[in-house]
């Protein structure tokens, strides 16, 4: 696994410092995936490989690019993928699931290595991890917390561009039912409770 080592270096300089997809949380996706990896019938390099590349270009949220940080990354990895010896079917197979990946695609990836990172990337945006996220990505871009005339969109649909709760219900909510795997689907259901116990706890206090 040399390989992964020497690629954990090259992307840990690449990366950005945006707080929801720096290199820790490359490193959180790569330690869902490997333990996602122990119970799928996989090859674990090129889904590690995947995982590492996988937000190798990520423009921010309020960018207009953003939408295309996963075909970005997609096609970089290729180009980085050559210089260490993996086979053209190897590198298609790390690329498309990294195209694949991405929420915003609502793709399902064909390939257990693209489920596998699929499911290791959204497990990193539920439970106590994920909601970290989603206020350190409100702080950056100076976005209030909550709507308050509707913090829990009872009455409207759901802007996350707007307010940071939001995106509890236009996305963080909706991961549980979109897994791909037997044991992400398992790690996701424990992670939504955290969401919903602390939903629960901010409604008494708001």
């Amino acid at each position: 696994m040399k390989v992964l080592e020497s690629l954990k270096q090259e992307i840990q300089l690449k990366m950005s410092n945006e707080p929801a997809h720096d290199f820790d949380h490359i490193m959180r996706v790569y330690k869902n995936a490997q333990k996602i990896c122990k119970k799928e019938k996989t090859h674990e390099k090129l889904v590690l490989c995947a995982v590492l590349l996988h937000d190798v270009i990520s423009y921010p949220k309020t960018d207009k690019r953003s939408k295309l940080s996963s075909f970005k990354s997609s096609e970089a990895s290729k180009q980085i993928l050559k210089k260490y010896n993996f086979t053209e079917d190897e590198i298609q197979i790390i690329s498309n699931a990294i195209q694949d990946h991405s929420f915003s695609q609502n793709k399902t990836p064909k390939t257990i290595e693209g489920k596998i990172l699929q499911d290791a990337d959204r497990l990193d945006a539920i439970g106590a991890i994920g909601i970290a996220r989603v206020f350190a990505v409100a702080g950056s871009e100076k976005r209030p917390f909550y709507s308050i005339d509707d913090p829990f969109c009872k009455k409207r649909n759901p802007d996350d561009y707007k307010w940071a709760l939001d995106h509890f219900f236009k996305k963080l909510m909706l991961l549980e039912s979109l897994m791909n795997t037997k044991s992400g689907k398992i790690e996701a259901k424990k992670r939504t409770r955290v969401l919903k116990y602390f939903l629960s706890e901010l409604k008494k206090e708001l």
